[in-house]
């Protein structure tokens, strides 16, 4: 047991000790990326018919007049310390705007996975318990449909649908704007459990219904056509057969040893989506008016705020980074089977 242990921690080192190097990647690719990209973030803020003083002035409030190199050791030293700079637009400090937006954007993806996994789950289950029949074709196909809608594409056609023609569910934004909001934790469907206000609960829960049942309906597919590959494969392996020939009952070989192997693929899957969905809904949130961190990159980008752009894609590969790691130790401790 003690030398399972150790292999596994030296396997979380290792793990832990290449974070860094992608990290470091990763910031240089974007710092090299902002700097070439069209434009100037003088003429974004100013304007193009700003005098020459007041430019210079700001340029150098910024420091764009130094040479590439020194700005460059300059922002790696400021993301060390975990300083991300000054919002072009309002002077806001970058990290409180992530840390402001970033609850919305993972309440989605929370709510969108479970919702995924409701959907996804007992397709996956009926296209195996029909296996090779017309069911079972359909569930296929519409993993394969699912998975291939543009998430901005099913967005509007749900807004169109049950927003504007059955008037079932509000067009856009988390909250209705007369009411207010309850400011715990930045998670509103927590924080009115947490006040005991049902009424913002109901509004909150109102609000999110469409966008996260609408991405997790798109994100089934993948939960349905995984389950049931993986299920498949665990019920014709070598130790089942071996449990029928022993006597064992079906139900019981299913739910203690078929359905936990089977589980623990998606249980990657899960992590690795909702890591992604932290930053990765760009267009979705922005169909949905979802104030969460990518509508925030969104109005980052079209504002040349280039370091809010670079704090929001920093702070998200961190998050992304982090949260694959914690899975890649989970998979591998639950899984005897990985070799590390």
């Amino acid at each position: 047991m003690s030398r399972n242990l150790n292999k596994l921690l030296n396997y979380s080192l290792l793990k832990i000790s290449l974070i860094p190097l992608m990290l470091w990647l990763i910031s240089s690719l974007v710092f090299i990326l902002l700097r070439i990209a069209p434009g100037d973030p003088v003429d974004a803020i100013l304007g193009s018919g700003a005098n020459e003083i007041s430019r210079e002035i700001l340029r150098s409030k910024l420091g764009l007049n130094e040479s590439l190199i020194n700005q460059y050791f300059s922002y790696i030293n400021e993301i060390l310390h975990l300083n991300f700079g000054l919002s072009l637009s309002n002077q806001e400090p970058v990290l409180n705007i992530i840390l402001k937006s970033l609850p919305a954007s993972l309440e989605l993806g929370f709510f969108s996975i479970i919702s995924a996994i409701l959907i996804g789950f007992p397709l996956g289950f009926l296209g195996l318990r029909n296996k090779g029949k017309k069911i079972d074709y359909i569930v296929r196909i519409f993993g394969i449909a699912t998975y291939a809608i543009p998430p901005f594409w099913g967005a509007m056609i749900a807004q169109l649908l049950f927003s504007v023609y059955f008037n079932i569910f509000p067009i856009g934004s988390r909250f209705t704007v007369f009411q207010q909001q309850p400011q715990i934790t930045g998670f509103l469907v927590l924080d009115s459990i947490l006040s005991n206000n049902i009424i913002a609960l109901k509004d909150s829960v109102y609000h999110l219904a469409l966008p996260s049942i609408t991405l997790g309906f798109l994100l089934s597919g993948i939960f349905s056509r995984s389950l049931r590959v993986n299920l498949d494969k665990t019920l014709k392996s070598d130790y089942v057969n071996a449990a029928i020939c022993r006597g064992i009952s079906r139900k019981r070989i299913f739910l203690n040893h078929a359905l936990p192997n089977a589980l623990l693929p998606i249980f990657t899957i899960s992590g690795l989506t909702m890591a992604s969905l932290a930053g990765g809904t760009l267009l979705f949130e922005v169909t949905f008016s979802w104030p969460g961190i990518a509508l925030r990159l969104h109005e980052a980008i079209s504002q040349r705020d280039y370091t809010l752009v670079q704090g929001i894609v920093i702070f998200t590969s961190m998050l992304i980074v982090s949260l694959n790691l914690l899975v890649d130790i989970l998979i591998a401790y639950l899984d005897p089977r990985i070799e590390y």
